[in-house]
């Protein structure tokens, strides 16, 4: 599931692969004719396929919920008094990458996908989250600088594990053993994840991406095998991510 903040790429400029493209480009350029010239610059006007670019991502963000209960998927983690004292947030750590086409030199349209996990406790207990889906947005340039905002839809699964430690007896003692109330879960989802982000230039085909998004995940709320699991219900634990990634591109040869 592992395919993209955001992906940013190269785009393609009326003469360079980005707005900002190397003198040796411009270079090759300004010997051209100028009716060669303006001929490129009008059927890159014309085309709505203007290059692609793809890449890869680290991430870190803040997850959180208001119950240690919905961060588990589990309804039997102990009385009240230990349910309180088990963790609500954390941070969340992953990879992952993306796959762009650029159309009309304005919309990224494309697919992208990450695995995050978020430790907790120490015990071994984690929240790990796969997830990928089809991204759009839009963007303009500033200079060696692209500005974008969009959104990325689709689907992903939360594996929830839970570790008590080893002086956490939860549950109930039976013939002298302890009894432990660890749980594992796999709860899948869909999402909605809106984004905004920068791409920066560092070569024609080469550019940085920084982007922040908030995922919002509706899916299952428990196990399979408790009552009540609805697809309406909004999952938890989200917050923002902030992604940081290199972008690679090739563009239509009007475009340079």
């Amino acid at each position: 599931m592992v395919c993209a903040f955001l992906p940013l790429g190269l785009m393609a400029q009326e003469q360079g692969a980005y707005p900002y493209y190397d003198e040796e480009v411009s270079n090759e350029q300004s010997a051209r004719p100028a009716e060669t010239s303006e001929s490129n610059k009008s059927k890159s006007k014309n085309s709505v396929f203007t290059g692609f670019t793809g890449g890869m991502m680290i991430h870190g963000g803040y997850l959180f919920t208001d119950d240690p209960r919905k961060l588990f998927s589990n309804s039997g983690l102990g009385d009240e008094a230990y349910v309180n004292s088990l963790p609500k947030h954390g941070f969340t750590f992953g990879l992952g990458g993306a796959l762009r086409m650029h159309l009309k030199d304005k919309i990224h349209l494309g697919a992208e996908g990450f695995v995050s996990t978020l430790p907790l406790m120490g015990t071994g207990s984690s929240i790990r989250t796969g997830w990928g889906g089809v991204l759009c947005d839009v963007y303009t340039n500033w200079g060696k600088v692209r500005p974008m905002i969009g959104i990325t839809l689709g689907g992903g699964s939360m594996r929830r594990l839970y570790v008590p430690g080893q002086t956490d007896k939860v549950n109930y003692a039976v013939s002298d053993s302890i009894y432990y109330n660890a749980s594992y879960t796999q709860t899948p989802f869909f999402f909605m994840d809106p984004y905004v982000g920068l791409e920066v230039a560092l070569k024609a085909h080469t550019a940085l991406l920084i982007r922040v998004d908030y995922m919002l995940p509706f899916g299952k709320q428990s196990s399979k095998l408790t009552d009540n699991v609805k697809w309406s219900n909004f999952m938890s634990p989200t917050g923002p991510r902030l992604y940081v990634g290199f972008m690679f591109g090739k563009f239509n040869k009007t475009k340079i």
